[in-house]
């Protein structure tokens, strides 16, 4: 099944648990997202430092909604989502919205690292909400892998009074938003192809930064800037892509802890690219979520074998 396909089961969190091959296959897609949301993420906080934020946004959602028009056309899900599927792609597509801004809001007042260390809140909210409101499964092994990669978060953090300022309430705002978009993702039909709702979110977001990158003011983009900004459009459909596949195939508790492994992504990146070298605190937390990680992966595999 390709990545534009649909599940062949109910993706509206039933309380059975998934195969453990489909597990495997949500955390393998998870880490390719994961992958692409962090080299995104890095490409834009460079280009954040020459044009406005919504400038910027909107023309990667240009260069992206052609390439995903391009690729839902070649797959055959080149088409409208109707009844419920569109109802929950408006508010999908808000909610994402609502995480775009608020995140590139906070990349452009804190590092790199840091700002997708309090992303990794998400894998605890998402589950939690699942458990909560779609009635996914959820054991105590998954919640200790879990709460096992939140402290190696935690650690990397250092939480206190001083590290919590304008920037952190930014990302966390785009957390709230980013756990409605992928329970939204969860209950859309098997029938509407993942493709479709990537090229859908990708223009819906391109032109709700339309008019706010007209009131913010336009600056002038080089040819580097452009090349750069189709970079960011490829590796965000990836990770649009990715995530959604991931949410739909996999049980949440077996596919969120992989969420973490964009902090080691992010690390590596901010590190290379922006001299944010990692200290010992922030090795050993990316280590802590590693292991949760492999841990998750390793029960799916002894899971697969009964």
């Amino acid at each position: 099944m390709s990545v534009a396909e649909g599940p062949p089961h109910p993706p509206a969190g039933a309380a059975a648990e998934r195969d453990p091959g489909e597990n495997a296959r949500g955390a393998a897609l998870m880490v390719a997202a994961m992958a692409g949301f962090a080299a995104n993420d890095a490409i834009m906080k460079g280009v954040l430092e020459s044009l406005p934020l919504f400038q910027a946004v909107f023309l990667r959602g240009l260069m992206g909604t052609a390439l995903m028009a391009l690729a839902a056309w070649r797959l055959g899900a080149l088409r409208l989502p109707r009844g419920r599927d569109a109802r929950l792609m408006a508010w999908r597509t808000a909610a994402e919205a609502g995480a775009t801004a608020f995140y590139l809001t906070a990349l452009m007042r804190m590092p790199l690292a840091n700002a997708t260390a309090i992303l990794q809140a998400m894998p605890l909210t998402v589950t939690f909400a699942a458990a909560l409101f779609l009635g996914a499964p959820v054991g105590w092994r998954r919640w200790s892998a879990i709460a096992a990669g939140f402290v190696g978060v935690l650690v990397i953090l250092r939480p206190g009074p001083e590290g919590f300022g304008a920037g952190s309430l930014w990302v966390l705002a785009a957390v709230a938003c980013m756990t409605a978009r992928d329970l939204l993702s969860r209950s859309l039909s098997p029938a509407l192809p993942s493709a479709t709702a990537t090229l859908w979110t990708m223009a819906a977001l391109t032109l709700l930064a339309a008019p706010a990158a007209a009131a913010q003011g336009w600056a002038p983009v080089t040819p580097a800037l452009a090349l750069r900004l189709a970079a960011a459009a490829c590796l965000i459909l990836v990770g649009f892509g990715c995530v959604i596949a991931a949410m739909r195939v996999g049980d949440v508790a077996a596919v969120a802890p992989f969420r973490y492994v964009i902090l080691v992504f992010a690390m590596i990146l901010g590190a290379v690219f922006y001299g944010e070298r990692p200290d010992a605190p922030m090795l050993l937390g990316a280590a802590i979520v590693i292991g949760a990680g492999l841990y998750t992966l390793r029960r799916e595999r002894i899971r697969a074998e009964d």
